[in-house]
């Protein structure tokens, strides 16, 4: 197990399929591709779930307030084709990252022990990373709230 990213140090640079927003169907990207750009990368367990629809939509009602201010993706172990139907049956206007080889997940240390109904299993813990134009990790948000997460993204970006 790898040490746990702090704020200040350089993010783990990934790659993955992002759909939807401006990469439409599907196109590969990298952190090293918005060098120069602040990055936010969003982590959520499961497309299509309560409180994933939830965070998704919060941030798709407020959409206008964030998109120049930067790269912003959802991230989860989805396929692109779950991440297409997510975004078309809620109409989000923001790409989604696809992480089925939990590269990502693993790389930002969000893939974690889980519990629920006393059954124990490996899941995305809902974590949000903001990234500063130099690739460092400027904010570091675990265990998000889906209802809180706008004003958390609306206080970092701020900054």
């Amino acid at each position: 197990m790898t040490n746990e990213l702090k704020e200040g140090d350089p993010a783990p640079d990934f790659r993955g399929v992002a759909v939807g927003g401006k990469y439409g169907t599907g196109s590969e990207v990298s952190l090293e591709d918005f060098r120069g750009r602040p990055v936010v990368l969003y982590f959520y367990p499961k497309d299509d779930t309560p409180g994933c629809t939830t965070q998704a939509c919060g941030l798709r009602d407020v959409w206008s307030d964030f998109e120049a201010s930067a790269e912003i993706f959802g991230v989860s172990v989805d396929s692109p084709e779950s991440h297409h139907k997510f975004i078309h049956k809620y109409h989000l206007p923001f790409p989604l990252l696809s992480d089925a080889e939990r590269k990502v997940v693993e790389a930002y240390g969000v893939w974690i022990e889980k519990s629920m109904y006393g059954k124990k299993y490996m899941g995305a813990e809902r974590s949000t990373f903001v990234i500063d134009a130099n690739g460092r990790i400027a904010k570091i948000f675990r265990k998000v709230k889906p209802e809180e997460h706008v004003n958390l993204l609306k206080s970092a970006l701020a900054s």
